[in-house]
């Protein structure tokens, strides 16, 4: 799943590159409302958020120009305007979210994933990272198209790179994944020596999907060798 920031803070943009591409995304960046325009037509990103004062164009012609185009992508505002009337014009001009700075890490994910899930219902050429079909792991059923598990009535909301790593155990099961193994299927790339990205990672997963995150069910670490489902 790709996200296109458009961002003219170099601060707030890095930092939001570095949340979602630590959640899994895709992300292509830009300083300006221009360049953002350039990207959405190039790169035919699945979720836009939007600076509202950003040069050369601003974030609502720029969402105005996107909706000429696209009515189903996804358009998430961030600005530092709190203003009520500016929420109601940025939601008039197509808008589906309107974030106002400071804003925490786990409310831009969550806002995130709340708008793609409610596109990915109405979009019919899903891309790649939604094709995967729904697969059971454990008691869990899991629906990547909707960036969610369902244990019972309980929804379990989850990130790309979640779901690529449970999918890999789920065709897995009873076999030691080594590390190299999952950086592959979770990040696209070999294991960084001495990294602890990975067990930090399984160490949040746990307590999203496992009845007792201390002792798991699901994800067992096999000591020197990696973890295991099962």
């Amino acid at each position: 799943m790709t996200v296109l920031i458009a961002e003219d803070d170099i601060y707030t943009r890095e930092g939001l590159i570095d949340i979602l591409e630590n959640e899994g995304f895709r992300v292509v960046a830009a300083e300006d409302g221009k360049r953002a325009l350039e990207l959405f037509k190039s790169e035919q990103p699945d979720c836009i958020c939007l600076d509202i004062m950003m040069p050369k164009i601003n974030g609502y012609d720029v969402c105005k120009a996107i909706r000429k185009e696209d009515q189903q992508v996804p358009v998430i505002f961030l600005s530092a305007k709190s203003e009520e009337i500016d929420k109601v014009l940025g939601l008039e001009l197509g808008a589906d979210d309107y974030i106002s700075k400071p804003f925490g890490v786990r409310e831009i994910i969550a806002r995130i994933r709340a708008v793609a899930r409610r596109s990915i219902v109405m979009n019919s050429n899903p891309p790649e990272d939604r094709t995967l079909t729904d697969f059971r792991i454990a008691d869990l059923l899991v629906y990547p198209s909707e960036l969610k598990a369902v244990r019972g009535e309980e929804e379990i909301e989850l990130s790309p790179r979640d779901i690529r790593i449970l999918k890999l155990f789920s065709e897995n099961k009873g076999k030691v994944l080594d590390r190299n193994r999952i950086y592959d299927a979770g990040w696209g790339i070999p294991h960084m020596p001495n990294s602890r990205t990975l067990d930090q990672h399984i160490s949040q997963l746990r307590k999203r999907i496992e009845k007792n995150p201390g002792e798991p069910e699901i994800i067992r670490t096999v000591h020197n060798a990696g973890y295991r489902y099962i």
